[in-house]
C-alpha cells in the first residue's frame, strides 16, 4: 500500500471528528430527502390550482434536495477541515 494511503487511513482512522462529519452528512443527506417525498407524498390542490400540482410537488422536491445537497456538502467540508487540522497533529 503506497505511503500517502497509509497516512490517510491512520488521520481518518484516529480522527472521531472527521469521521462524525463524514457520517452526519450522509445520514442528513439521506434524512432530508427522505423527509421531502414523505412531506410531499398527499400533495393536492383544490379548484383550479389542480393543473399545476405537479409542477409546485416538483419544484419543492427540488428544493429539499438542494437542501440535503447542501447540507452533505457543508458536512464533508467540515469533514475535510478537521482532517487538515487532525493531520498536523497526529503527524
Amino acid at each position: 500500500m503506497p505511503n500517502w494511503m497509509v497516512e490517510f487511513l491512520y488521520v481518518v482512522l484516529m480522527s472521531k471528528r472527521c469521521v462524525f462529519a463524514f457520517l452526519l452528512g450522509i445520514i442528513l443527506f439521506f434524512l432530508i430527502s427522505a423527509y421531502g417525498h414523505h412531506a410531499l407524498e398527499n400533495f393536492q390542490l383544490q379548484g383550479v390550482f389542480k393543473g399545476i400540482e405537479d409542477v409546485v410537488r416538483d419544484k419543492f422536491l427540488r428544493r429539499y434536495d438542494k437542501l440535503a445537497l447542501g447540507a452533505l456538502i457543508t458536512c464533508w467540508i467540515l469533514a475535510i477541515k478537521f482532517y487538515i487540522k487532525d493531520r498536523k497533529r497526529f503527524l
